[in-house]
């Protein structure tokens, strides 16, 4: 295959690739989803990551029908991202798309919650440990040695499930020896290698050796050096340059004497012929001992290959499963219930504010049982769109952002953020913020995006903010009156938040009308709203509120002036009622 051929990937990033890897490798590297060796080929990260989506899960990507939609998506794993547990398994959480095969994403259910089974079992200490061995890990960046003492960290920790049945049956003990031998000797051009600190010994003749080289190196030096200690004749020389070598080599006096030859017949010739006898001898020695020492090393690694061999296999996938049990942990995320259709939440929060309200809601049929919900608060089944009416800030487009996300946390095998939820399968999901623009280009836009997939074949879920924004309110109720006549003809999903739920016309049997509803001023002036929307019932904004906390907050009497008379246009008399609700105590009797 083409490197061209794969989306994103044009001529320069051909070349780049091809130049680093090779076509080959680079093929490689993007079917397995390697963003490491596409970044080190020198690929941003973030296009790497766009390349790997598209090239391992475009029928994913697809259900990705508006950008709004990938935007929610982006965000969500960027969140989960940020629980990785080393730099490549937040790479394989940025490439995760929805998955089309329901068996692979119970799988993945199955596997991650696991996963968070056994990180929340764990104690303080042992979690730490099971981080600091993945920092590890990393700094070596994923070397074998590193992979099977990471492994060995894991099985110290206590970690069980199915998570870690790759390590459940490997020998603890070959894995030890081999930890001790890994990364310490290696094949090269001229032999084998092995290196400093697998062996205390080999490390002290290699010591010996490059310190009679140096000496050897440097012969005529010896001889000023012993010759200023004063020496008077040859025998004390030669006895004067035992010594001295001896302390530079820490090599012992015997053996420099047996160096020594017998009939030297000048100083330098005594000096250069010892120096030289005890190189040969010392590189002799340090090499007898590596091979004795790579011998030992390889054997270990030899006896213990097929359990390094499933370390090295394992330690990846189990820092994926891990750093996705842990964001599970962050945010407290349950298993949905897989449907075929329908959308439905109890007590779901938003992952992406620091202090969510819960809110429970539905559309399609669902199953979600009585218990667990207050009285009035379990959505109801059956209806194929509600339209959601209220308050501002009341919470509306948090609820579809919150639907979105947990519609694609879901298709990507992961746990919700909610108590129970139920989600279908989907074919694509389309998200549409309120953009505040008012022009014929955006309405196009807008238009463009969310009716294509919604009349494609399949199942889509509809999730549509305001569209009174983009368009003359009047237009806005037509076109929205046609958006939920269309979602019920063709079977699909919807949500869609409006305020003008008066001037729609009568909606079909299979949609219903929702709202929230606000319910004054805290003693803060703070809007006071209840986030749960109430079914079957148009909700109010409430204008006597804001115009309530305007007047309050106003300092310049001009300007409190011009908020009391606006409080006589919406009713002076609600406008005091909320500021006295808002502003009297019990504790001071205000």
């Amino acid at each position: 295959m083409r490197l061209e051929d794969y989306w994103g990937v044009g001529p320069k990033t051909s070349e780049r690739l091809t130049e680093a890897l090779g076509v080959e490798r680079a093929v490689e590297a993007i079917e397995s989803a390697d963003v490491r060796a596409l970044v080190d080929a020198g690929i941003t990260r973030g296009r790497a990551t766009r390349i790997l989506r598209r090239a391992n899960g475009k029928a994913g990507m697809d259900v990705l029908a508006t950008g709004d939609a990938r935007d929610v998506y982006d965000r969500l794993l960027t969140l989960a991202a940020g629980y990785a547990l080393t730099e490549h398994a937040g790479d394989r959480i940025r490439v995760m798309t929805p998955l089309s095969d329901r068996e692979a994403v119970v799988d993945r259910l199955d596997r991650v919650l696991a996963a968070r089974d056994a990180w929340e079992d764990l104690d303080g200490d042992d979690r730490d440990a099971v981080v600091e061995a993945f920092d590890a890990f990393d700094a070596e960046d994923g070397s074998d040695r590193a992979a099977v003492e990471t492994a060995l960290a894991l099985r110290e920790a206590g970690l069980t499930g199915s998570t870690f049945d790759a390590l459940a049956d490997v020998d603890e003990d070959a894995l030890r020896e081999a930890a001790g031998a890994l990364g310490y000797v290696r094949e090269t051009d001229d032999g084998v290698e092995v290196e400093r600190g697998a062996d205390d010994e080999l490390d002290r003749l290699r010591d010996r050796r490059d310190a009679a080289r140096e000496l050897s190196d440097s012969a005529f030096d010896v001889i000023d050096s012993v010759r200023e200690e004063s020496v008077r004749d040859f025998e004390a020389f030669k006895a004067g340059v035992v010594d001295h070598v001896a302390d530079e080599t820490g090599i012992e006096p015997a053996a420099i004497r047996a160096a020594a030859p017998d009939e030297a017949v000048d100083a330098a010739d005594f000096v250069s012929g010892t120096l030289r006898e005890l190189v040969r001898e010392a590189e002799a020695d340090a090499a007898e001992r590596e091979e004795a020492v790579a011998a030992d090393l390889r054997a270990s690694i030899e006896a213990a290959e097929t359990d390094v061999a499933a370390a090295v296999d394992a330690v990846d996938d189990i820092a994926f499963e891990l750093s996705l049990g842990r964001f599970a942990t962050a945010y407290d995320l349950a298993r949905p219930t897989l449907v075929e259709d329908g959308v439905a939440v109890r007590n779901a929060l938003s992952p992406f504010l620091d202090d969510p309200n819960p809110v429970s809601y539905a559309v399609g049929e669902h199953g979600l049982p009585s218990a667990g919900f207050a009285a009035g608060e379990r959505p109801p089944s059956g209806d194929r769109v509600s339209v959601l009416t209220g308050a501002n800030s009341g919470g509306k487009t948090t609820l579809l952002e919150t639907l979105c996300a947990v519609t694609l946390l879901a298709s990507m095998g992961l746990p919700v953020p909610a108590e129970a939820a139920e989600v279908g399968r989907f074919d694509r999901v389309v998200f549409h913020r309120r953009h505040a623009s008012f022009n014929a280009g955006v309405l196009e836009s807008t238009l463009k995006s969310v009716v294509p997939p919604l009349v494609e074949p399949g199942r889509t879920l509809m999730l549509v903010d305001e569209f009174e924004a983009i368009t003359e309110p009047g237009r806005a109720a037509d076109l929205l009156n046609g958006l939920v006549g269309i979602t019920v003809e063709e079977a699909a999903l919807g949500v869609f938040v409006t305020h003008l739920a008066d001037e729609l016309s009568p909606l079909p049997d299979a949609a219903r009308i929702d709202g929230i509803f606000a319910e004054g001023l805290t003693q803060d002036l703070d809007l006071r709203v209840d986030y749960q929307p109430r079914f079957g019932t148009v909700g109010k904004s409430t204008p006597e509120f804001i115009v309530s906390r305007l007047v309050a907050n106003a300092d310049d009497r001009l300007v409190r002036r011009g908020f009391e008379s606006l409080a006589s246009a919406v009713g002076e008399e609600a406008v005091q009622r909320t500021l006295s609700d808002a502003l009297w105590s019990p504790e001071d009797g205000r």
